[in-house]
């Protein structure tokens, strides 16, 4: 018989407030190890906490990105277990009454299907410490920079049916925190990172699998691996006649497998009350209106929209849509020039990026403006260059020697359209090589490309191929 997989997926995205949630510390990123705690942080007895106000606004800017409904009372809970790295023996975060209920993100599969996935909810908290275990012999050393650290755990529903789907789902809630400036989005740095509850089930049925959960997945990879190894692993249990065990596992890169890290607690495990420190939070609509005018365009209606707009395909889309800087130059280029949208998008997502990629550059730092590429792509549009003659063109420009038109002037690259001029080459060429002209009508007709070679280094590749393969033929195909 065959399995489903069910997977649901809780991301933490690092808010980008300037202090933590609950205390004044900074939360910049690389700082010497506990310089950037302070005593609420510690957890030092008679300190309170007092909640930072642009956390909530993040929160809330989420909540209506996705179509969710904002609390307009919200609680903060104290979810109680020991570990090193957290000094109070307790995390702050919301249980009962989250801040952010409900919403949806859609994805885009890899057969151009668009689908919805379900949020449950997303809620605020604080992050732990770090152990640390490198460069301690048997010890383990503590960070508690990141203690306090706001986060917002997004939950979504088991609606996720494979491990790619979970990989573009991660990847579109990626894109969106960084559109909403809510999250820079660095999974290095553990700014963005998943937990991803994985289980099985025989295909038809309704009941859910006993799950297990993926901790702390920083990369898509990564994900994808972890999740598809512990698909393998639970149906060899269950085929095996065995049981899979609910609990949380670790993703070891190295061997691509996943391990036991813990048996899975329970809500009532944690003990979960509310914070006696903390105030419910209460949002009256006057403050979602507020935040409701600061939303920019989300990723999913650009995506649309530049399908519609500029006929791009829509894998492009969804690439041009992913990067906000990136969609806002692709529309530059296509507002300057006269070539089509698709013709445009295969510039900037194949030449410029690739030439991005290469020397380490922001698309904000490309060498080239939005209007330079245009002239460029109105070269190839009105027969000026070829395709091949168009890189030429581009690298010289990259360079820094010249737009387009003073890079084809200086370096004599135009293109021959003149049909005399191609016509009296492709005559030279025949006549030059009759052995491959008598293949050519014996039947071998491949061996035109021969002939469009030949013609073109005569020219120096400066020939108009189009015209060039329809000369050759009709002198080929001549009696």
């Amino acid at each position: 018989m065959s399995w489903e997989t069910v997977i649901g997926l809780e991301i933490h995205a690092q808010l980008a407030t300037e202090s933590k949630i609950f205390s004044g510390a900074p939360t910049r990123y690389g700082a010497e190890p506990n310089t950037q705690a302070c005593l609420v942080d510690l957890g030092y007895p008679g300190v309170l906490p007092v909640l930072n106000r642009g956390a909530v606004v993040m929160a809330v800017k989420f909540g209506l990105a996705v179509g969710a409904a904002i609390a307009p009372r919200s609680v903060f809970a104290r979810k109680n277990y020991f570990y090193p790295d957290l000094p109070k023996g307790y995390q702050i975060s919301q249980y009962e009454l989250p801040i952010v209920t409900g919403g949806s993100l859609e994805i885009v599969t890899d057969d151009g299907e668009v689908r919805r996935i379900g949020l449950t909810r997303a809620h605020l908290e604080e992050d732990a410490g770090k152990s640390m275990h490198e460069g301690f012999e048997r010890l383990t050393g503590i960070d508690l920079n990141r203690a306090g650290t706001p986060l917002l755990e997004i939950v979504s529903e088991p609606e996720l049916r494979s491990a790619k789907e979970a990989a573009a789902y991660m990847k579109a809630m990626h894109t969106l925190v960084r559109y909403l400036g809510i999250c820079d989005g660095n999974m290095q740095e553990g700014s963005f990172r998943c937990d991803a509850n994985v289980s099985v089930r025989r295909a038809g049925d309704e009941k859910l699998g006993t799950r297990t959960e993926l901790k702390n997945l920083n990369s898509f990879r990564f994900l994808e691996r972890a999740i598809n190894f512990e698909v393998e692993r639970q149906i060899e249990v269950l085929e095996d006649g065995g049981s899979v065990v609910q609990e949380t596992r670790l993703y070891d890169a190295e061997r691509d497998e996943t391990r036991p890290m813990r048996t899975k607690e329970e809500a009532n495990d944690y003990r979960y009350f509310p914070d006696p420190d903390l105030l419910p939070v209460e949002i009256d609509e006057a403050l979602v209106e507020t935040v409701r005018q600061t939303l920019p365009e989300l990723p999913d209606a650009k995506r649309r929209r530049l399908g519609e707009q500029y006929g791009v395909k829509a894998d492009d889309a969804v690439v041009l849509a992913g990067t906000p800087a990136l969609a806002d130059y692709f529309e530059a280029v296509a507002a300057a020039g006269g070539s089509d949208g698709q013709a445009v998008a295969n510039w900037v997502l194949g030449e410029l990026s690739a030439a991005l990629n290469r020397d380490g550059l922001d698309i904000t730092a490309s060498r080239i403006e939005p209007a330079g590429l245009a002239q460029l792509l109105d070269r190839i549009a009105d027969g000026t260059l070829s395709g091949k003659l168009a890189k030429q063109v581009f690298e010289a420009m990259w360079a820094g020697e010249g737009d387009a038109d003073a890079v084809i002037e200086a370096k004599g690259l135009k293109q021959i359209t003149d049909s005399g001029e191609i016509q009296r080459i492709v005559e030279d060429v025949l006549a030059a090589n009759p052995e491959q002209v008598e293949q050519y009508r014996g039947g071998k007709t491949q061996v035109i490309g021969f002939f469009v070679g030949q013609v073109m280094k005569a020219t120096k590749g400066k020939a108009n191929p189009g015209e060039v393969n329809r000369l050759l033929k009709a002198a080929l195909d001549a009696e």
